[in-house]
C-alpha cells in the first residue's frame, strides 16, 4: 500500500519525510513530485513502508497533524485513474 501525504510544506525534503515515517517502520520508498515546468515541489508526497501493518498506524496518527507549519492530510493513496480527456480524444479520432 502507498500512503499519500497532502498539504505538505514546500520546504519538506525526502529526508524530512523519511525521518517522520521511520518512527512507524522502515521506509521503502518516497516520491516527492515536482512540477515539470518549474521544478517546484507540488505540495504532496507518497510513502511506502516495508511492513504494511504499520502503515495504518502511521496514517491514523499523522492525519491532521501540524508539520512544518501546515496541517497535513495522510491517507491511503488511491490508484491513478486514466485521463478521461485523452480517452475521449482518442475515441473521436
Amino acid at each position: 500500500m502507498t500512503i499519500y501525504i497532502g498539504n505538505l510544506s514546500f520546504q519538506a525534503t525526502e529526508e524530512d519525510i523519511k525521518e517522520v515515517f521511520s518512527e512507524y517502520g522502515k521506509v521503502s520508498r518516497i516520491s516527492l513530485p515536482t512540477d515539470r515546468e518549474t521544478g517546484r515541489k507540488r505540495g504532496f508526497a507518497f510513502v511506502e513502508l516495508e511492513d504494511e501493518s504499520t502503515e495504518d498506524n502511521a496514517i491514523s496518527e499523522l492525519d491532521g497533524a501540524e508539520w512544518l507549519g501546515r496541517e497535513i492530510r495522510v491517507n491511503k493513496a488511491k490508484p491513478r485513474e486514466s485521463n478521461r480527456r485523452s480517452d475521449d480524444n482518442f475515441a473521436r479520432n
